[in-house]
């Protein structure tokens, strides 16, 4: 399978079964309470049960004391944890080291100078999730609001090795984020919905269709590359 997709945000079990009918390599769950998808321990158990063994289950947390990381771990069992507050590189570090799961750190990207974070955060995680930065709102979200940021900045970038594309991604512009970027993976969840927080199982597999075709156009050989090798 060429390219990875993550469905984020799901917080019922149809949500959750559209994502794995359509092929979502992870899924994600938000443990965020002013979010419009978070869900509560006890539901993001069952939904997480729901996809184990069947894709990759993240749980998605915003600045999680250890105790708050113990209670996720213990009810999500995710493979990987998604960091996505102001952590620092040493906090995410710690965090790895402590409990000795994936993690994932999410960089907000405005422009070039913001790169800089993808740098001081490879050595300490897995993953690197680069998102829209959230505007200088009181009611911003730290992910999730529907906002795509320059992808040319990620274009640019000569080490693409773990990172994963979000910020206002869709079913429309996912194949042109894919084709311009050539970022690996890619993360949506309010491009997927009818209203925040609903997933619409129709965009799901739109955006999943739409993300696969352009990771398999991708990895194609050129005309001119099959013709040197005929």
């Amino acid at each position: 399978m060429t390219g990875e997709i993550k469905i984020c945000g799901l917080n019922t079990a149809e949500g959750v079964d559209a994502a794995l009918a359509a092929g979502a390599d992870l899924v994600g769950f938000v443990q965020f309470p002013k979010s419009p998808r978070h869900v509560d321990l006890a539901q993001a158990r069952a939904l997480s049960q729901r996809a184990a063994g069947k894709a990759v289950r993240v749980a998605l947390a915003v600045d999680p004391d250890n105790a708050a990381l113990e209670a996720i771990l213990a009810a999500i069992d995710p493979e990987i944890l998604q960091l996505h507050g102001h952590e620092t590189p040493q906090r995410v570090g710690e965090i790895r080291r402590r409990f000795g799961v994936g993690v994932m750190k999410a960089i907000g990207i405005a422009d070039a100078a913001d790169l800089a974070q993808i740098g001081a955060y490879q050595a300490c995680c897995d993953r690197i999730l680069v998102d829209a930065k959230p505007p200088a709102m009181p009611e911003a979200l730290p992910g999730g609001n529907g906002l795509t940021f320059d992808w040319q900045l990620i274009a640019g970038l000569d080490d693409k090795a773990g990172l994963m594309l979000s910020g206002g991604l869709n079913p429309a512009n996912v194949g042109d984020a894919i084709a311009l970027t050539g970022v690996d993976a890619v993360d949506v969840s309010s491009g997927v919905e009818s209203a925040p927080g609903e997933k619409d199982p129709q965009r799901i597999a739109q955006f999943i269709e739409a993300a696969r075709a352009a990771f398999r156009q991708r990895a194609a050989p050129s005309a001119n590359e099959k013709a040197k090798s005929a």
